[in-house]
């Protein structure tokens, strides 16, 4: 008995995983030009919207297949792109920075660096509103605002101690190495 017997497929193997690989691509890409905030600040519209991507791109993956193997071979294969993403990540610094970012300098000296702010998708409302949750009254206040890869904003205030470490951070390489 064969597989297609069995699991009722409809679409060849190869077709599903090429297209669960497209998907995946484009979606981190989209999520990528659309900013950071997303990923750190997650409100119930974001959920919301996530859920609805998830649905609709189901059928660009499995196209007319809505058998068990292939919505195994779809995960299975956004599980397996998912890990070569994170390997080359962890492993290629200019596809890190392409696909993860990098920091953004948000407030310099106690002032709103207003073109990093923009660039980030942000308002000067919400970098105001993170001072807030901080403890920090005004702008005046802040040394520095970094918006951090995970969506996040670090505030560090006037004032702060400055320390500086010569700790070198050696890189995990395969082999113990």
């Amino acid at each position: 008995m064969s597989a297609s017997a069995v699991f009722g497929v409809h679409a060849p193997f190869w077709q599903i995983v090429y297209r669960s690989v497209i998907v995946y691509v484009v979606i981190v890409l989209l999520m990528r030009l659309t900013g950071r905030r997303q990923l750190g600040q997650m409100t119930p519209f974001d959920l919301v919207l996530i859920l609805l991507i998830a649905n609709a791109v189901q059928n660009a993956m499995v196209g007319t297949d809505v058998s068990i193997f292939g919505g195994l071979v779809a995960a299975a294969t956004l599980l397996a792109t998912n890990a070569v993403v994170g390997v080359a990540v962890s492993r290629i610094p200019a596809f890190r920075r392409a696909v993860v970012g990098q920091p953004v300098l948000l407030v310099n000296g106690g002032e709103m660096v207003e073109e990093n702010v923009r660039r980030a998708g942000l308002t000067d409302d919400l970098v105001l509103e993170a001072m807030r949750e901080h403890g920090f009254g005004s702008l005046s206040d802040v040394h520095t605002a970094v918006l951090e890869i995970d969506g996040t904003i670090s505030i560090i205030p006037r004032g702060a101690q400055s320390v500086r470490t010569r700790h070198r951070v050696r890189a995990i390489r395969p082999g113990g190495n």
